[in-house]
């Protein structure tokens, strides 16, 4: 216990240090931008597949339970042993980090996307098919837009949750920020880098997260004269 009062109290290892985002701001800007390459790839191939996942969910109601359940399953199980069971096969690098963060994103934007789907009013539904629209043109004129909000929903979670996990990549040398983080812990225990990868982590969610819910805004216009 005194170790730790003690080692807190060292004026030479503060958690916040100019001087050491100043002599390393290349190193932080390179795992700040291959944090943010990460998630932006990771969310796009897992709405790719999520959401052609919810559609086959709303249109055939008895895949809906199985689809769900199997994305579940792949949200269970722990980061780390994934990464364990994924990497043997895909090697050391970007691509398992991807194939694991991917797989914990799906479950987030299909619940979501479901959800939005689900809750396309039934007269618009059958209005739509009143004036001669197919399933198809139906998913894209009517279903699909009346469940942005849904989906865009899932987007944003999946976001940040993606976020936080792109650093457990550094177990396989492609954590972006995290690569920071656990350089800080090997550098007996050198605050201002781990709370630096932190802070950063953190922001960029934000960042994210405003960028998504703005392209929410304008891809629903509706939405803001009805709360209006």
């Amino acid at each position: 216990m005194s170790f730790r009062l003690s080692y807190r109290a060292d004026p030479g290892n503060p958690w916040f240090s100019w001087q050491y985002v100043r002599d390393n701001s290349d190193t932080i800007l390179a795992a700040l931008r291959d944090h943010a390459s990460l998630t932006a790839r990771a969310v796009l191939i897992a709405a790719l597949i999520a959401v052609p996942l919810a559609v086959a969910a709303y249109w055939f109601r008895p895949l809906a339970g199985p689809i769900l359940a199997v994305t579940g399953v792949f949200y269970t199980i722990p980061s780390l042993a994934l990464f364990a069971f994924i990497a043997p096969y895909l090697g050391i690098g970007a691509v398992t980090v991807l194939s694991v963060v991917v797989l914990y994103a799906l479950l987030v934007i299909v619940r979501n996307s479901v959800a939005g789907l689900t809750q396309v009013p039934p007269e618009v539904r059958e209005a739509a098919e009143g004036m001669g629209y197919g399933r198809w043109a139906r998913l894209f004129r009517i279903d699909l837009p009346l469940a942005l909000p849904g989906i865009i929903t899932g987007l944003r979670l999946a976001t940040v949750s993606t976020v936080a996990l792109v650093t457990v990549g550094v177990v396989v040398g492609r954590g972006g920020l995290g690569q920071l983080i656990f350089g800080g812990f090997q550098n007996n225990f050198f605050k201002a880098q781990i709370m630096t990868g932190t802070v950063l982590c953190v922001l960029l969610a934000l960042v994210l997260d405003l960028i998504l819910a703005g392209i929410g805004r304008l891809l629903t216009p509706w939405l803001a004269r009805r709360a209006s």
